[in-house]
């Protein structure tokens, strides 16, 4: 029924500013959910169709990429469209306010988004407060955290650590995001040595958190579009030497011969959406390609169709996520990703 109707919803969402629709949407499928409305309007029969990974067991292999939920607030409400995983946030040790808006723009006719949010975000502790509340999604729950925008990056790890050891006891999975192009300086991590290094001194805390709470929680890193091959090899060979349990190939993407002349092209900001998904999936390849399999890969950026999530798949990926395709779209994309990947 909810498929029927988004239309509808989304004419009516659209017409107002995109941080205000976004927050108006969420706040709907929270009431929904309570109310009970949104489970005679979701059914999920049809959806579960478990994939093992990572020592994890997802519903189904489409899930929700970082940005949606930034809050945690929201993850039943979400899981009952049909997602076998959510990740949420991005969080980061303190609460910040992002950038100044506005920041969120869209390219209607491209079925994109350009944002500069800027990791806006309650704070961990207050992102695992939010998650221990969920009660009915039995899904896959990931943590994506950050820097602080004030922290230099010298201090990086203090932060990254600070949130690994919050979200440890409820998350099923942690990424680590090293690639928002809306935090200053926040890719440079992304290099050899300085990303080398991160992982190094995340691992120790992981097993020593393991041992704490009698689970292991799996590490991923979130890497940019915007690498050339060089930096895709050298990457790949630290993940591989460090033993990273997991990769998310790609957040959004700076690249605006993309999108040349649109109105917003010059807009700053990272570019998500259809225009995004051939980069994204070239990347996503690329890093197969030099990881032959050793470590897992959800492919993210772009996908707006089955045969876009179905690319993904034989670029390399095991799993995927979507954000801005959902937004287009709506719930009905997820169920027939769901249904059609199987």
């Amino acid at each position: 029924m909810l498929d029927t109707i988004y239309p509808l919803i989304r004419a009516g969402l659209f017409r107002l500013d995109p941080e205000v629709a976004h927050h108006l949407s969420l706040a709907g499928l929270r009431l929904a959910e309570q109310t009970g409305m949104l489970r005679l309007a979701c059914p999920a029969a049809g959806l579960e169709t478990p994939v093992e990974l990572l020592g994890l067991r997802f519903g189904n292999r489409i899930g929700l990429a970082a940005g949606m939920d930034k809050d945690g607030n929201t993850i039943d409400g979400l899981g009952r469209l049909g997602f076998g995983s959510i990740e949420i946030g991005t969080f980061t040790p303190r609460a910040q306010p992002g950038n100044p808006k506005p920041r969120v723009f869209r390219l209607l006719d491209q079925e994109a988004i350009i944002n500069r949010m800027g990791f806006n975000n309650p704070g961990i502790a207050a992102g695992v407060a939010n998650a221990r509340r969920a009660r009915h999604f039995r899904g896959v729950l990931g943590f994506n955290i950050g820097k602080n925008k004030d922290t230099p990056n010298e201090n990086a790890a203090v932060d990254y650590l600070e949130c690994l050891r919050q979200a440890y006891p409820v998350a099923d999975y942690i990424a680590v995001n090293l690639s928002s192009p809306n935090t200053p300086g926040l890719r440079e991590l992304q290099g050899p040595e300085a990303c080398a290094r991160l992982l190094d001194t995340l691992q120790r805390e992981q097993a020593r958190l393991a041992s704490e709470h009698g689970k292991r929680v799996p590490l991923l890193f979130k890497v940019a579009p915007d690498l050339d091959d060089a930096h895709i090899h050298e990457l790949a060979a630290v993940f591989l030497a460090g033993g990273l349990d997991g990769l998310i190939a790609t957040n959004t993407t700076l690249d605006r011969e993309l999108v040349a002349g649109h109105p917003h092209a010059a807009q700053a900001g990272g570019l998500s959406g259809r225009p995004e998904f051939a980069k994204s999936t070239a990347v996503l390849q690329a890093f197969a390609s030099h990881l032959g399999g050793r470590i897992p890969i959800i492919g993210v950026g772009g996908i707006s169709s089955l045969e876009d999530a179905q690319a993904k798949l034989r670029a390399g990926a095991s799993l995927v996520q979507v954000y801005t395709a959902f937004i287009y779209q709506g719930p009905g994309l997820i169920r027939r990703l769901a249904r059609g990947l199987g």
